[in-house]
Parts: structure tokens; sequence; C-alpha cells
């Protein structure tokens, strides 16, 4: 084989293992659910003591089932709390108590925010404030106040005989 048709041909190998890694980006970004957020959807404000774990494109779920995406997150720097933007499905309407809490799947899965509706007539809008919500809850914290907290507490006196 020639220099000539052996270069040609690399260049078509390449092209054809570049074209299907792109296919294979494309797939694996709507199988996934990245890359988009829910389209014509309204923006709610949410803010957290701690929102670890959380990033942009994180889902919000109601009973399980996807209903939105974060779409942004900052500082609120008046309360030192983490600002969160739900973007929301314009056809799911939620009452303005509508409580909100970072929760993850199982104990070493990813997080996402889960919404639990409330009984309120008033309904959240564009840019409206949830004010029900809960962060993330630190387990190694958890496990490691349990683990001493038990090591401090005194035992028991024991009975008198009788």
């Amino acid at each position: 084989m020639s220099q000539a048709a052996s270069s040609k041909l690399e260049t078509i190998v390449g092209a054809a293992v570049i074209a299907v890694a792109i296919g294979f980006f494309f797939y694996a970004s709507k199988t996934a659910g990245v890359g988009g957020s829910v389209s014509g959807g309204y923006t709610v404000i949410a803010e957290f003591d701690n929102a670890e774990g959380i990033n942009v494109g994180t889902d919000v779920r109601l009973a399980g089932i996807k209903i939105g995406t974060v779409t942004g997150q900052s500082l609120n720097a008046e309360n030192f709390m983490a600002r969160l933007e739900l973007t929301l499905d314009p056809k799911v309407s939620l009452s303005d108590d509508t409580a909100a809490k970072v929760t993850s799947e199982g104990l070493l899965g990813g997080k996402f925010i889960a919404l639990e509706p409330g009984g309120s007539e008033t309904k959240l809008a564009q840019g409206s404030m949830m004010t029900l919500t809960q962060g993330a809850v630190d387990i190694w914290s958890l496990i490691s106040s349990a683990m001493f907290d038990k090591a401090k507490t005194p035992a028991a006196p024991e009975p008198a005989p009788q």
C-alpha cells in the first residue's frame, strides 16, 4: 500500500471514530437527562442552610418523578444560606406552602431536591420564594456524634440492693 493510500485510510478511520464519539455523547446526554432544563417552565427560589451535593442540573422531583431542574445557585450574603433557582414544569402547579428538601437516592446515591406539596390555595408563581426548606443532612457528623456522645454519657447508677 502506498504512503498516500495509508494516510487516506487513517484519516477515514479517525473521522469515523470521532463521529461515533459525538454520537455517543449526544445519546448519553439525552438518556441521562443532562444538558437541558424544563423548557418553558417557571422559576422559584429556595434557600437552604446546607446544599451540599446540589449543582446546576440537579433534578427536582415530586413523588419520585422529575418535574424540574436546579438552574442556578449562589450564596445569599445577608443570611449565608445557599440560594437555589429551581425551574419547574409549567404543568405542575404547586401551592406556596410546598416544602423542599435536599435528599439522596439511598445511602451512597446522588442528591436531588424533593418537593412535598402543601395544601394552600395560593400557588407558586414565577420568582416566588419557597419558605419551607430542609438542607442536606451530613451523615458522617451524625455517626460521629452518636459514637462520641455515647462515650460522654455517664452510665446510669445501679439500683441499691434491698
